[in-house]
């Protein structure tokens, strides 16, 4: 008998993680600005790397977040919208935020991250990466964020207000700051190990 297979793949399931999603307007412009102040009014520090100061590969200052009285807020309104994306999008099994959230602040001429993905052997298992978008993009100019499934990679939405999820093994990259500053808010959702 003659084989008439043209592909002889025989999946067991079909993937059903998407490369990225986002939700626009998760939080307000007067919500954004709020943070913003909470993050503007604390001591920033230098961005590491494994612990490092990389100027050329990560440039931007940052504030750690935690959940108190004046920021349950924002940990409230994020994890109603992260199950939302991830029940639609991605059907990661999660745990939670256990690393608090990363207030992040690029300027010009050159705040930026070079091409990374938010994972790495031995450590907490981050299935999901969420960056906001808390400046408005007119303000500055440059620090797209760049999710790469290509060579050429997508630039995602960035209107203020807007929250992108997306899986945190994922290649991607902020693009230079060349005129101005942008503030993003990030954070890490884990669970178990990937199996």
């Amino acid at each position: 008998m003659k084989n008439t297979l043209v592909n002889s793949a025989w999946p067991f399931y079909v993937d059903h993680v998407e490369n990225y999603a986002f939700y626009k307007e998760a939080f307000s412009i007067e919500e954004c600005n709020k943070i913003i102040s909470i993050g503007k009014n604390n001591s920033l520090e230098k961005a590491t790397t494994f612990g490092k100061i990389t100027k050329n590969y990560r440039n931007s200052n940052i504030f750690w977040i935690y959940p108190n009285s004046e920021t349950e807020w924002i940990f409230r309104k994020l994890t109603d919208i992260i199950l939302d994306l991830n029940s639609n999008f991605f059907k990661f099994e999660l745990y939670g935020m256990i690393e608090g959230l990363q207030f992040t602040h690029y300027k010009q001429p050159d705040g930026q991250y070079k091409k990374h993905v938010d994972r790495a052997l031995n450590t907490k298992t981050r299935k999901l990466s969420i960056s906001i978008q808390l400046s408005n993009p007119k303000s500055y100019k440059g620090g797209e964020l760049y999710l790469y499934g290509s060579e050429e990679g997508d630039v995602v939405p960035k209107e203020q207000g807007t929250l992108i999820a997306f899986p945190s093994y994922s290649l991607h990259e902020v693009k230079p700051v060349t005129k101005g500053e942008r503030f993003s808010l990030v954070c890490w959702i884990t669970g178990p190990a990937f199996k």
